[in-house]
């Protein structure tokens, strides 16, 4: 620095010198060259050897370390308890203008720890269910340079992902199949619990609602409608859990002849005559026992069992043993005859038939 000044001072005044003094002009022109030369060349040998002995103290920091770093399979809480995501990210950090005389001892731990403050304070809040989502808001907010908690760095992070484990992705995908079926045994149960409050409180409600709801639905068939009366008066008081009112009960056909008391009664014919008597066809008894029914006989009646006997002697009489045998067995008479050792030429002595 002593050189310095006194190149920029002496020189000056040489030059004063050379052009006051009482020389010629030629050789103080001469004179004035020379010195500005020299002082170039002085002025180019001090700066030289100011950078070649600069002190070690004022050369920039620089860190031995790269300024990056890949942390993997980092786990960080959702908004679910016992269900973490993934994290993975390569993390970049550069000094945030520090003074030269603080150490750093580990900057790359300390960017990494700013980092995953960073992404917990999101995925805390979020639900595991939405990994991809989350990820993409987790590289937008990371993708910033942004000072750590001691202020000496400024921390950023590019290629973040964000996953789930396999086992925890299969139990919230069956989480999620099952609050779906769930949704919709309660949309169907809802529907079908309003279809009986429907039918039950307004359709049904009574005969002539029921009437009236039925010619709604068949505007065109007014007399099949009429016709019908009685088997709607029938279904309005079952369904209320009543006797059929008075004033239908006349429409109401006879229930011996609607509601066969054994299924074999099915195949019976509309004209009332039975099929063969084959497999799952009506047979004598089921046709008798319609026909008791329609006589008002009820089954607690001991008169039935003794016109049930009577009838079954007559059927023995004229060569139908095994119906005799079936009329006895269904309507409970005791100590049935047997039938296949009737012989019809024998009579009791008052005349009826014997056994």
């Amino acid at each position: 620095m002593v050189t310095v000044y006194l190149t920029i001072f002496c020189t000056p005044l040489l030059a004063g010198l050379v052009l006051l003094a009482p020389l010629p002009f030629w050789t103080s022109l001469v004179l004035a060259l020379v010195l500005v030369t020299a002082a170039v060349l002085l002025l180019r040998a001090v700066a030289r050897r100011m950078r070649s002995s600069a002190p070690l103290r004022y050369l920039p920091v620089t860190l031995s370390e790269r300024q990056e770093r890949r942390v993997v399979d980092v786990v960080l809480p959702s908004g679910w308890d016992d269900y973490d995501f993934r994290f993975s990210a390569t993390v970049y950090w550069c000094p945030d203008g520090a003074p030269a005389t603080r150490s750093i001892v580990n900057p790359g731990a300390l960017a990494v720890e700013a980092i995953l403050q960073r992404a917990r304070a999101i995925t805390e809040r979020r639900q595991p269910g939405r990994a991809s989502l989350v990820q993409h808001e987790l590289n937008g907010a990371l993708g910033r340079m942004q000072p750590e908690a001691s202020g000496c760095l400024q921390v950023m992070a590019k290629s973040v992902t964000l996953v789930l484990s396999e086992n925890d992705q299969a139990r919230l995908d069956k989480l999620a199949t099952m609050r779906k079926e769930k949704a919709v045994w309660e949309h169907e149960r809802k529907q079908e619990q309003s279809r009986r409050d429907y039918l039950g409180n307004d359709v049904l409600k009574d005969t002539g609602s029921a009437v009236v709801w039925w010619l709604a639905r068949n505007e065109d068939q007014v007399e099949k409608t009429v016709q019908d009366i009685g088997l709607l008066a029938r279904l309005s008081s079952a369904a209320n859990n009543e006797d059929v009112p008075e004033l239908f009960q006349h429409l109401v056909p006879d229930p011996a002849f609607v509601a066969p008391a054994d299924t074999r009664m099915q195949n019976l014919r509309h004209d009332g005559t039975a099929g063969s008597s084959g497999e799952g066809e009506a047979s004598a008894a089921d046709h008798f026992d319609a026909f008791l029914r329609g006589m008002g006989f009820p089954e607690d009646d001991p008169q039935r069992a003794l016109f049930s006997r009577e009838v079954a002697e007559y059927a023995a009489k004229y060569g139908r043993p095994e119906v005799a045998a079936e009329l006895v067995r269904r309507f409970d008479t005791p100590d049935p005859p047997h039938f296949d050792d009737f012989d019809p030429s024998s009579d009791r002595p008052d005349g009826e038939p014997g056994f």
